[in-house]
């Protein structure tokens, strides 16, 4: 059960992201999108190797990796301006 509400977790941050940036509220490289997909990618992430879903690992994995990128890289060049 415990494991279902993280995931659940997971999955909600990812689609408010998603939703907000639809509809205008967010910017897909505003800092609050790119959290929302990090945490919940991430943890997605972490419950699909838990469970052994490869495929799953796979996409939340890369879309993990993709929305720290964009962190790392806004914070960089937050920093040289």
């Amino acid at each position: 059960m415990t494991a279902q509400v993280v995931q659940i977790a997971g999955a909600v941050a990812i689609l408010i992201g998603f939703i907000a940036a639809q509809v205008g509220v967010l910017d897909v490289r505003s800092w609050s999108y790119l959290w929302l997909n990090a945490v919940g990618a991430g943890i997605l992430t972490v419950a699909a190797w838990h469970e052994r879903q490869w495929g799953f690992l796979l996409l939340e994995g890369v879309w993990t990796l993709v929305a720290v990128g964009g962190l790392i890289q806004k914070t960089r060049s937050r920093s040289t301006v």
